[in-house]
């Protein structure tokens, strides 16, 4: 039997921005173009079901709404309900330490979550991350104190660090990275 899913849109950015949920917590939050991704979740997004009541039930639009207009929240609070590997997901509970306005490298957050030999595997999870913004995969950067590496594009990741009042960070890294 397979649980029933749902789903809820909400403007961050000047864009819309899907949450994927299940009766247990919040699974996904997927971002232009990614919304084209739902093929991922072997389901079809148009079976899934809109009810913005479990998600204020949740209480993640109104966070998502606050956090989307410059105020630090906790999504703490927030049931999650993420699949992925066990490594996976302590990967995607660490993300949760890294307080709102910090960065760190990944070096630092493999060291901090007790994976220090397993940096590739942790920016590998890091990179899987289903909940960007809830589990703050942004606020992780390379080691020479570079935007690196974010689905939405190096400038998304700028957009959501600036939010918090980071502004600082070199943005050119490798070229491949530059915009």
């Amino acid at each position: 039997m397979t649980s029933k899913r749902y789903r809820q849109t909400i403007m961050g950015l000047n864009q819309p921005w899907t949450l994927i949920a299940s009766e247990q917590g919040i699974s996904q939050l997927l971002y232009p173009p990614h919304v084209s991704t739902l093929a991922g979740l072997n389901q079809d997004f148009t079976e899934m079901i809109e009810d913005r009541g479990l998600f204020d039930e949740f209480g993640i639009i109104e966070l998502l709404e606050q956090y989307f207009a410059g105020v630090p929240v906790s999504f703490d609070k927030v049931p999650l309900d993420v699949g992925g590997t066990p490594f996976q997901q302590s990967v995607w509970r660490g993300l949760s330490q890294i307080p709102h306005g910090e960065t760190w490298t990944y070096k630092e957050f493999a060291n901090t979550i007790g994976k220090p030999s397993a940096i590739r595997a942790v920016s590998t999870a890091i990179g899987r991350n289903p909940l960007p913004i809830v589990l703050p995969c942004h606020r992780v950067v390379g080691s020479n104190g570079t935007l690196t590496g974010f689905r939405g594009g190096l400038q998304m990741k700028k957009d959501i660090l600036a939010l918090e009042g980071i502004s600082n960070l070199k943005v050119a890294g490798h070229e491949r990275f530059q915009f």
